[in-house]
C-alpha cells in the first residue's frame, strides 16, 4: 500500500514546462521579427547638425559614407561605380522604402558628389540626407 501512494505522490511532483516553452519562443519570434526591421549602413558616421529637420519613418535603405570616404550600403563595402546598381536592386526588393544618404563630416565633397549622381542614375532626383538635431 505504501507504494502505491510512493508512486503516486512522484507523478504529481512533476512540473509542466509548456507554458514556459510557450512564452520563451513567443519571445524568441517577437526579436526575430523586431530585429529584421533594424537597418543600419555598416558604418559609424558623425552627422553634421542641422537646423531644419524631418522624421522619416520608412528610412529602409541607408547609404553611409565614413570620413575615410569609404561607403557603405547594407552593411558591406561597396565601390562608388557600384552604387546604382545596388540601389536597383534594394529598391526593388522594397518599392516603398526611403533611400537615406549619411554622410560623415570628415568626407570629402568629391565622393558625396559620385554619390548623389549614383542617386540620380539610380532615379532619386533629391536625396535625403540624413543629420543630427541640435
Amino acid at each position: 500500500m505504501k507504494r502505491s501512494f510512493r508512486n503516486r505522490q512522484d507523478e504529481d511532483a512533476k512540473i509542466d514546462i509548456t507554458p514556459m516553452l510557450d512564452v520563451v519562443f513567443i519571445m524568441l519570434i517577437f526579436f526575430i521579427v523586431t530585429a529584421s526591421f533594424i537597418k543600419e549602413s555598416g558604418a559609424k558616421v558623425d552627422k553634421p547638425i542641422a537646423e531644419t529637420f524631418e522624421k522619416k519613418p520608412k528610412a529602409t535603405i541607408l547609404l553611409a559614407v565614413n570620413e575615410k570616404d569609404e561607403i557603405w550600403l547594407d552593411r558591406r563595402k561597396v565601390d562608388p561605380r557600384a552604387i546604382k546598381a545596388n540601389l536597383n536592386r534594394l529598391r526593388a526588393e522594397n518599392p516603398e522604402g526611403e533611400v537615406i544618404l549619411q554622410a560623415d563630416e570628415e568626407s570629402s565633397a568629391e565622393i558625396l558628389m559620385k554619390v548623389v549622381e549614383a542617386f540620380k542614375e539610380a532615379g532619386i532626383a533629391v536625396p535625403t540626407i540624413a543629420t543630427e538635431s541640435e
